[in-house]
């Protein structure tokens, strides 16, 4: 389990106002996320819609996708190309690695939110941010990293709430202002070797199962088959059998298993909502007594098992039903091997070489108020609409641009099924 959670007392980071750090570091950007990230190649749309909002004064938020870690620092780097350093609301865990990255975070614009309850520190401080309108605020609405390019999470209702709450104090402001939210649509294309690439990753995963290497199978039949046997291995753990059925059919009870009875000791009862959205109820309600020393050492060692499964639980949800019906990209399969190894170890490696293309949308303006009897809020239909649709096109360009270099769908080993349905 990545140490995302923490069992100390939260307390509120905010973001330094100068800018002296985050023009140092747009120095070093490129080398920054080639090194740790394998980018390679940038390229970045619709600047000028940006620049016309901060032109124009208005209070900016930008809100992006969240596919891959990099992605803040992506963001970053591309603001900086117009001379702009946003503040980012990232999750307190970040804030407690310790050594340079605890230092630097709020030297570059970052601040704190608690991902376990309620922090209107967090909110406070990001709507004073976008009321003032001095630097924009990025936020990445799906929550956490997805490692889904294709897919867009739920979005958090949140986004909304800064946004309207910032657009109120400045139309009450002398002389009123405006808010807006610019969607920006982040993809990543793998240029490089697919076979090459996930080869060693596959033959580490084969080792861990006592297994031969499989290097014998098309590459699409080798994931699948690897992804079969891990599921397979948690079903035995929480099951007590394998399942059969789609990879849809058999994640939703392995799911149910790990979730329900936590959510009837702790929620009395199980909660609505997708697993991102219940695994946050459950962290709320299981963390407070370990965070203030009211437990004894079996009891703790008890919470930190279940926070385990919670954290499995939220793992097996990023692997999205249907990823993978039509014959999938080249990044699809890249991501699902990357997962497999991030929840094997926390760690994925780092492949190369990648491109990165980020699209800016038109500005989504936001009124103080929100329209009574609409059934979901129109500013995040908006807002998901339009990153749907930029990721999309950015996808279908690269995938033109990709194979007019002869950089074939899936590399040099093109043999594939017609769907991705790993059996049990």
């Amino acid at each position: 389990m990545q140490n995302i959670v923490i069992d100390k007392p939260y307390r509120f980071i905010p973001p330094h106002a100068g800018t002296f750090w985050p023009r140092l570091l747009h120095l070093y950007g490129r080398r920054y996320l080639d090194k740790n990230y394998g980018l390679e190649r940038f390229e970045f749309r619709g600047l000028e819609r940006l620049q016309a909002s901060i032109a124009a004064g208005h209070g900016i938020m930008l809100a992006a996708n969240h596919c891959r870690p990099c992605d803040p620092m992506v963001l970053g780097f591309m603001a900086g190309r117009i001379h702009c350093y946003p503040h980012i609301m990232a999750s307190w865990h970040l804030f407690m690695q310790g050594g340079m990255t605890s230092w630097l975070l709020p030297r570059i614009g970052t601040f704190s939110v608690y991902r376990e309850g309620l922090d209107r520190e967090s909110l406070k401080c990001a709507i004073d941010l976008l009321a003032r309108a001095q630097r924009p605020l990025m936020i990445f609405p799906e929550g956490f990293v997805s490692r889904t390019n294709d897919r867009l999470n739920n979005l958090m209702e949140g986004t909304a709430f800064i946004a309207r709450n910032a657009a109120k104090r400045r139309a009450e402001a002398t002389p009123p202002g405006k808010v807006v939210i610019h969607p920006a649509a982040v993809r990543y294309f793998f240029q490089g070797d697919l076979d090459r690439a996930l080869s060693q990753v596959l033959e580490d995963i084969e080792h861990r199962l006592s297994w031969q290497s499989q290097k014998h199978l098309p590459l699409v039949e080798r994931i699948a088959k690897a992804g079969s046997a891990l599921l397979t291995l948690k079903e035995l753990e929480y099951l007590e059998k394998p399942q059969s059925g789609t990879m849809a059919e058999r994640l939703a009870p392995l799911i149910d298993r790990l979730l329900l009875p936590l959510e009837r000791e702790w929620l009395k009862g199980e909660r609505e909502g997708d697993v991102p959205s219940r695994v946050k109820s459950l962290r709320a309600a299981i963390l407070p007594q370990m965070i203030g020393g009211e437990i004894d050492e079996r009891e703790r060692a008890r919470r930190w098992r279940q926070l385990a499964d919670v954290y499995l639980a939220q793992q097996l949800s990023l692997y999205p039903p249907g990823y993978f019906d039509s014959p999938p990209a080249r990044e699809q399969l890249l991501e699902t091997v990357e997962r497999f190894e991030e929840d094997l170890t926390d760690a994925a490696r780092i492949h190369r070489p990648f491109q990165v293309v980020v699209e800016v949308g038109e500005a989504i303006e936001v009124g103080p108020t929100r329209q009574r009897g609409a059934e979901s809020d129109p500013i995040m239909v908006q807002l998901r609409d339009a990153l749907e649709r930029m990721l999309a096109e950015s996808k279908a360009r690269g995938n033109v641009e990709t194979a007019s270099r002869g950089v074939y769908p899936l590399g040099k080993n093109r043999q594939t099924r017609s769907h991705f349905q790993p059996r049990g």
